[in-house]
């Protein structure tokens, strides 16, 4: 068996008298997308930060491409090749589309991930051709988030981490950001997605891991997980 890409072990990490993340274990097998879901508070954004350098855990290690990244600040990890989305927008506001991805870039992977040759292919992957020259503080929401996807990609990651990418998107658009997801894995990059929106789990990821109150309740397709009693309680009480 082929050693996963990202490795995390008995992760736990405490915010004051909160546990956020307790004895977490996860394994990502390159060019995987795995899905995390599970209700409000249960630790997928935290798990996120936690992988990308956020913060550090207060236990457990993190390996990626056999390398610990335990206490590897953000932009270390960045360089090694791990790209992130936020749920808020955060990009530089007075800086054009264009320019928010230079910025990227340099704090990046010196070499892309197959397929991801340069800003323009990206800027029209993410559908913001037309907004290029465009201030990123003019930009409507949609199309920030599709900046920081954007961005992400233009640090040239082996490992992308996409926090609720497709938020407040009308039914119409998930094809858009379904294919845009599949394009991302033809790239060779792994994928990470934390998503609420059913639709875009059931069909976009091979495998969903479930999260509940800061620890794994279960693993497995998307089929699967939707019919484990486990997750139904999980969601709507016992």
């Amino acid at each position: 068996m082929m050693e996963p890409i990202l490795s995390l072990k008995s992760i736990t990490k405490h915010f004051g008298g909160v546990t956020a993340l307790e004895n977490v274990s996860l394994d990502v097998a390159e060019n995987e997308i795995v899905g995390l879901m599970g209700p409000n508070g249960a630790g997928k954004t935290t798990l996120l930060n936690i992988i990308a350098g956020t913060f550090p855990p207060d236990s457990g290690t993190i390996h990626f491409r056999g390398k610990d990244i335990s206490r590897h600040p953000a932009g270390r990890s960045c360089k090694l090749g791990i790209g992130r989305t936020f749920q808020i927008p955060q990009p530089f506001v007075s800086l054009s589309v264009m320019d928010n991805l230079r910025v990227a870039a340099v704090f990046g992977q010196h070499r892309m991930a197959k397929g991801v040759t340069d800003f323009d292919m990206i800027i029209e992957m993410t559908g913001l051709g037309d907004l290029k020259d465009q201030p990123a503080g003019d930009l409507p929401v949609l199309s920030l988030k599709k900046l920081e996807l954007a961005r992400a990609l233009a640090c040239r990651p082996r490992l992308i981490l996409l926090d609720e990418i497709a938020a407040g998107l009308t039914d119409p658009e998930i094809p858009g950001i379904l294919k845009t997801i599949a394009e991302i894995r033809a790239m060779g990059i792994t994928v990470i997605i934390v998503e609420h929106i059913m639709k875009v789990m059931m069909q976009a990821v091979d495998r969903i891991v479930v999260m509940d109150k800061g620890s794994t309740l279960c693993s497995g397709t998307a089929g699967e997980v939707v019919n484990d009693c486990r997750v139904v309680a999980a969601y709507f009480g016992a």
